[in-house]
């Protein structure tokens, strides 16, 4: 058994670590609470945008300017995913869970190319020796759809000068904050059976029909889907280092009680010895 000196010790390292895990676990919930109210703010937005620009296209009947917007894949050319992380540890199996889905991915096609957003996934790709084309891990705690319009300007440019056959989203879906689903989202082409479906309930009539103003819509409508993922992610990403945070507290204290159980032990089998050799001792001079 240990000596009390040693438990003791160990017992004022885990009160220091749980201060500290405490402490992140109070800045995650703060930061969780922020992010995930810009999260449902802006959720609104994206699926009104989706809608008009599916009933605008079915309204076009030539869509010459955005043809290359909507249909299928190209599977000849390379895919180009935009891999969201985060820069910084600690948040449970947030990555993980994300780069686990990018190797799905890595599997399912060869030839892939990968815009980066985090540090954790620019290092684990650069591990595997993957292609990165672009890579983002500056961005502010708090961002804005400007922070994002870059991410989304390389990927237009990329499938629109036929580079690659399509673009595709690995990024963390919020649900709650004891839950975040890993999703891989297809941005480009868009889905001509969807436009179709939603364009069915009450098309826009577009006057003059211009088929090229289409191609500027899909470009706004990949901005406001890219920023929306992005804000999923963050959300996601605070919620799991709060949860993480919480756990490593528990764990902590947990560890502190058993440490204390144990130190009172220690101390009381001491303080048996010294009573049994003091009574020897009177026991022996008697």
């Amino acid at each position: 058994m240990a000596s009390t000196k040693e438990i003791k010790s160990r017992i004022k390292s885990i009160k220091n670590t749980k201060k500290i895990t405490k402490a992140m676990e109070l800045v995650a919930a703060s930061k969780m609470k922020r992010a995930v109210s810009r999260t449902l703010d802006s959720r609104f937005y994206r699926t009104a945008a989706e809608e008009v620009l599916a009933r605008i296209a079915g309204s076009l009947t030539e869509m010459k300017g955005a043809i290359k917007f909507v249909g299928d894949p190209i599977a000849e050319l390379p895919t180009l995913a935009i891999l969201v992380t985060s820069n910084r540890g600690l948040c449970g199996g947030y990555n993980a869970q994300v780069l686990k889905k990018a190797l799905e991915q890595m599997k399912a096609e060869q030839n892939i190319r990968f815009i980066v957003v985090g540090r954790k996934g620019e290092t684990a790709l650069s591990r595997l020796g993957q292609e990165v084309l672009a890579s983002f891990v500056e961005l502010p705690d708090v961002v804005g759809l400007t922070d994002t319009l870059p991410i989304a300007g390389i990927a237009v440019d990329e499938f629109n000068q036929g580079t690659v056959g399509r673009v595709v989203m690995l990024y963390t879906d919020y649900v709650s904050a004891l839950s975040q689903i890993p999703k891989a989202i297809q941005l480009l082409p868009l889905d001509a059976n969807e436009i179709a479906q939603t364009a069915q309930s009450s098309a826009y009539e577009v006057e003059p029909a211009d088929p090229s103003m289409m191609a500027a819509l899909v470009e706004e409508l990949v901005q406001a889907r890219i920023y929306q993922m992005i804000l999923e992610s963050l959300a996601s990403e605070q919620s799991s280092r709060m949860i993480a945070m919480k756990n490593a507290s528990e764990a902590a204290g947990e560890m502190i009680d058993d440490l204390t159980l144990s130190f009172n032990k220690a101390r009381q089998a001491s303080i048996t010895q010294e009573i049994s050799e003091i009574s020897a001792g009177v026991a022996s001079a008697s």
